[in-house]
């Protein structure tokens, strides 16, 4: 059986609301977002959706600083990053800004 579709909330998939910084530097899931039953999808989305990439970047120089990797594999990878975001279409960059 299939689940009736629901219209999904305001906060559903955007990363400030869902996984925002806290004062430590890291990020957190909201208290308010814990008891909600899309919680996991919700967060999913966010780190795979363009803006997700931040938080790619964040744990790559978290890696860094801590040692886990040296310089070139870094560099490798923010190249990397950088490239896919390169062959996206430009519109679809400008986007994220637009969002409600």
């Amino acid at each position: 059986m299939t689940q009736p579709s629901r219209k999904p909330l305001s906060c559903f998939g955007r990363l400030e609301c869902v996984f925002p910084k806290g004062a430590d530097g890291l990020r957190h899931t909201p208290e308010q977002c814990l008891p909600c039953s899309e919680k996991v999808e919700c967060l999913r989305t966010a780190v795979q959706s363009e803006d997700g990439q931040i938080v790619k970047e964040e744990k790559l120089d978290r890696a860094y600083d801590s040692g886990h990797i040296g310089f070139l594999e870094r560099w490798s990878r923010r190249k990397k990053f950088q490239q896919r975001q390169q062959k996206r279409p430009k519109l679809a960059r400008w986007l994220r800004f637009f969002r409600k």
